[in-house]
């Protein structure tokens, strides 16, 4: 009976949830289960969500309550809630949305296909919470949602950081590497399957290998994917500022298939702020490690994540992290205001700056910052670079998108291409004609 039901999952938060849907997918259909990508057509809604802040707990609990709606009308005969949200607030969740069917934590995602199969009416709520240490590998069913030629390659689970102002430990457990014959082996598969890029995230990728011992790290696994047949693009997400390590810059200076991008997320710059933050300096102060990637004879673009509103973030220590952001002039850069996460030490000091100042704060960062990525793409003009396909502009049609290899996707900037055709999935060569503060507009070259 289970089997030929039809099931939508809602995949909510960052790219790392992104592949645990997948391989709910990936397990319900291995069971039976139909999927469907339109709630409209579904029996049962599955809700993947992220509560990493406040705001992304009240985008759960909405686009719960819309699905609870939907099951109140009939249009829905089961709805199950899975990942961060369940870990976090546990039972009381149950109480408060009686209208969901199932919950399972972080570490339970493997029961996805046996909570689905319980029929209307057998049990009133079915409750899985845990430690969560679970690990999916290559092993587990995985069906991608993303598009064929971009693949995420989830390379370890947890984190083992106590930054004071997250809760993602709690939620997620430890750090905990997959193995690399594991990663090899998904890899390959992702190729086969058409991928051209191919992502790497964990909440701290350079932190990969680290509890596995011997000679596995993150530069051994990149050597080994770098000379995989028919993979173009290798990218880095989520790297902390002190994992990068000379033999990482010289991996990506040499080997063409890594990407010449870093994800640096660091948060700020202010040293009594990251004291705070329980993000320690490390031996260079960030613009040190700036130059540093820098110096190198490929240029790597870099992409860091800022927030404003710490506690203790005063005028002029908020004048400090705007002289950096001049100074470093990134190529992406992602700004986010403080959230008092209950649970975390940083919760529980004095607030000192107010939700209307650090929306100002935010959006003056993001000023100075449209005006450094303008100059940035500027300085592309004339220049041939080459571009992934992805298909035709939603607000555009008369052109194609893509992206370039300085580009992740979903948090960067495009390239639209007025001129020339292409196949999404085609890597192609492109000619910038003219910059945007975040975008480029070009042509195909040949």
């Amino acid at each position: 009976m289970g089997g030929k039901k039809t099931v939508f999952v809602l995949s909510l938060g960052c790219a790392k949830n992104q592949v645990d849907s997948e391989h709910m997918l990936g397990l319900l259909k291995s069971k039976g289960f139909r999927l469907s990508y339109v709630v409209e057509e579904a029996h049962i809604a599955v809700v993947n969500t992220c509560a990493f802040i406040q705001e992304a707990v009240e985008e759960a609990i909405d686009e719960i309550l819309e699905l609870a709606s939907l099951k109140e009308k009939g249009q829905l005969e089961r709805l199950i809630v899975v990942g961060c949200l369940v870990q976090r607030y546990g039972y009381k969740l149950a109480r408060e949305i009686p209208e969901v069917d199932g919950w399972l934590g972080t570490g339970e995602i493997h029961r996805i296909a046996e909570v689905a199969s319980i029929r209307p009416g057998e049990m009133v709520q079915s409750f899985y919470i845990g430690r969560p240490f679970y690990l999916a590998d290559h092993r587990v069913p995985r069906i991608h949602s993303e598009p064929f030629y971009s693949a995420y390659l989830k390379i370890a689970e947890g984190c083992s950081h106590r930054c004071s102002y997250c809760i993602i430990p709690a939620m997620r457990g430890p750090f905990r590497s997959r193995r690399p014959e594991s990663l090899i082996a998904e890899a390959k598969e992702m190729i086969g399957k058409g991928a051209r890029e191919i992502n790497l995230v964990a909440q701290d990728t350079t932190m990969y290998g680290k509890d596995l011992g011997g000679s596995v790290c993150l530069e051994s696994l990149l050597e080994r994917l770098a000379v995989l047949k028919g993979i173009r693009w290798v990218r880095l997400l989520y790297c902390h500022p002190h994992g990068m390590s000379e033999r990482l810059l010289d991996l990506i200076d040499s080997e063409k298939v890594l990407c010449p991008y870093l994800d640096l997320p660091l948060q700020h710059v202010n040293e009594c702020i990251l004291r705070d933050m329980h993000r320690k300096r490390g031996k260079e102060s960030p613009l040190e490690l700036m130059e540093r990637i820098r110096s190198r004879k490929r240029r790597i673009s870099l992409r860091t994540t800022l927030m404003v509103g710490f506690p203790g973030e005063t005028e002029e220590v908020f004048h400090e992290l705007c002289e950096f952001v001049k100074e470093a002039e990134f190529d992406h850069l992602g700004v986010f205001t403080f959230s008092p996460e209950k649970g975390t030490r940083a919760a529980r000091m004095k607030s000192t700056v107010t939700r209307k100042e650090a929306e100002r704060r935010l959006h003056k960062l993001m000023g100075l910052q449209a005006g450094i990525s303008e100059r940035n793409n500027r300085r592309l003009l004339g220049e041939v670079a080459p571009v992934l396909i992805e298909g035709r502009s939603a607000e555009h049609d008369d052109m194609l998108m893509g992206r370039t290899a300085t580009m992740a996707p979903e948090v960067d900037g495009q390239v639209l291409i007025a001129k020339g055709r292409g196949i999404a999935g085609e890597i192609v060569p492109v000619l910038f004609t003219k910059a945007f503060p975040y975008d480029l507009l070009g042509e195909i070259a040949a």
